[in-house]
């Protein structure tokens, strides 16, 4: 697919991936249609979209929210037009351990916690890419629609409700690449290890620091790392029903 001039729907948009993805999108041409809960991080994003000429739009949305997400994609495609494109970024961490003793207390994952996780960021995959799909599909457009799993898919200590939700985005890539194809859109996912964005840097220094030591790479990814194999997605149309791990080397 050729960006440019394409409408592009990056949701969790106004700060870290979902901005990289953004800028990169807006650097090659595409119209961008931001998404998230905070309207004033989204409304600074759209300022440094804006002065590169881009085409952009903001909502203010839950993804979690079937009923908002149906008015959020009617109202996309009322406001541009067409949509040709998904980038399924939005997602939450609540992370706890399943149980654990302390001072003698048993202390356990809330279901609160797991549910919250759960509703957004699988609920929320599921309602973005079945809207998305769906107007793609009306609008007899080619489309394609990136979700965002992530390294901890194959498990990870206190994160039951992340780590099953990251897997369920995999799991959907493969089934919405294999069912979407008749209709020329292609789905494929991305697996980053630890980005050096805002929701990493609030790790302790000591365990951010055994975290990078394990990276075979040393380091960690930048967000432009991430948005460049988005991109990579995007442009080729080939390539479908993947996950793609961006990990430098790391495995969990």
């Amino acid at each position: 697919m050729i960006i440019k001039n394409n409408v592009f729907i990056v949701t969790g948009a106004a700060r870290g991936l979902g901005l990289a993805f953004a800028k990169d999108l807006a650097n090659h041409g595409g119209r961008l249609a931001l998404v998230d809960m905070n309207a004033e991080g989204l409304e600074q994003a759209a300022g440094l979209l804006r002065e590169q000429g881009t085409e952009v739009r903001c909502y203010t949305a839950n993804v979690a929210s079937e009923e908002e997400v149906i008015t959020l994609f009617n109202n996309i495609q009322k406001d541009f037009g067409q949509i040709d494109g998904l980038i399924n970024n939005a997602g939450i961490t609540r992370d706890a351990m399943l149980v654990k003793r302390s001072n003698g207390d048993i202390i356990t994952m809330s279901l609160k916690d797991w549910q919250q996780v759960v509703d957004v960021n699988l609920t929320g995959t599921f309602l973005c890419g079945r809207e998305a799909a769906s107007h793609m599909v009306k609008g007899d457009r080619k489309g394609v629609i990136v979700n965002i799993s992530s390294i901890c898919r194959n498990g990870n200590i206190g994160q039951s409700n992340y780590s099953a939700t990251k897997n369920g985005v995999a799991a959907l890539t493969s089934t919405w690449g294999k069912e979407l194809c008749r209709y020329g859109i292609r789905v494929g996912a991305i697996a980053p290890g630890y980005v050096n964005t805002e929701m990493v840097s609030q790790i302790r220094p000591d365990v951010l620091k055994k975290i990078t030591d394990q990276v075979p790479l040393g380091r960690l990814a930048e967000p432009e790392e991430i948005a460049h194999t988005a991109r990579y997605i995007i442009e080729n149309d080939y390539f479908s029903s993947r996950t793609i791990s961006v990990d430098g080397g790391f495995r969990l």
